[in-house]
């Protein structure tokens, strides 16, 4: 019996470890995201099957911070090729793009509108 007291202890011991080095792994990256500096902040807004603008334009070789804020309905953002995802689980991103013509489209399914919800991002 005293064999698996100290089975039993260990086993635990182990799980918790881990658990405690799981949730610090998951701190560690939120924190790298909000102390990222931007140099200009680009909020982009949606509502059911559009932006808020059909056309962003922003600085080459700059940090921005893009935000994402749902107006009306539930919608994400995709930049592509870009490596900007944002939706209502992380709604802000700061990335560094080259210039450039990008589509902004709607990464979550909206509705009847969804495949026409896309812009334009100008990078010069």
């Amino acid at each position: 019996m005293h064999f698996r007291k100290k089975l039993a202890a260990a086993l635990f011991a182990l799980a918790l470890t881990g658990a405690l080095a799981a949730c610090g792994a998951k701190n560690d990256e939120n924190a790298g995201q909000e102390t990222a500096v931007a140099s200009q902040d680009l909020i982009i807004r949606a509502t059911n099957w559009q932006f808020d603008q059909a056309e962003y334009k922003v600085p080459k070789d700059t940090p921005i911070r893009y935000t994402l804020e749902n107006e009306q309905g539930a919608h994400g953002i995709e930049i592509e090729k870009a490596g900007v995802k944002l939706s209502n689980g992380k709604k802000s991103k700061v990335a560094t793009l080259a210039a450039g013509t990008y589509t902004i489209k709607c990464s979550i399914v909206c509705g009847e509108g969804h495949l026409s919800m896309k812009a334009k991002l100008i990078v010069e």
